[in-house]
């Protein structure tokens, strides 16, 4: 059986929560990658970014939807989505932006079980974490190779 420890990227590339969106993009751009795990001085994995993330702050103004009733604004969604959106298209920092608690993997997981995070929940990185720090990163073109003989 395959394990995340046969197939993961072992030289990772990864980013700080204080690092810059603009350099964060760049090591992206430059390296080819979907996304960068976020860790800690001490190795540990705090967030993910993907480019999706980056491309949200592209979106437009979410403007959420009210309705007035003797003119009285009633808002139909939650104000706190709203105010989190905003913060995270006007995302400057890495931790801004990121993922908080991304789903990781342990060295010993299945490539049955990371091939399903990734399809089901369309996951395109899965960091693979032992002992609270990151060990590894798996990529859809590392579970592709395993197909190459």
């Amino acid at each position: 059986m395959i394990k995340a420890s046969d197939i993961m990227e072992k030289n990772i590339i990864s980013v700080q929560p204080e690092t810059e969106i603009t350099k964060a993009v760049e090591i992206l751009l430059n390296h080819h990658i979907n996304g960068v795990p976020v860790v800690d001085d001490t190795g540990a994995l705090k967030g993910i970014l993907c480019q999706s993330d980056l491309i949200f702050q592209h979106r437009k103004i979410p403007i959420p939807p009210i309705f007035i009733l003797l003119d009285g604004i009633i808002p139909l969604s939650s104000s706190k989505k709203f105010n989190a959106e905003l913060k995270k298209m006007a995302a400057v920092k890495v931790e801004q932006a990121m993922v908080k608690d991304p789903v990781f993997v342990g060295p010993d997981a299945p490539i049955s079980e990371i091939a399903s995070l990734m399809v089901e929940k369309h996951f395109h990185t899965i960091p693979v974490v032992e002992k609270g720090k990151l060990v590894g990163i798996i990529g859809k073109e590392d579970i592709l190779k395993v197909l190459i003989p």
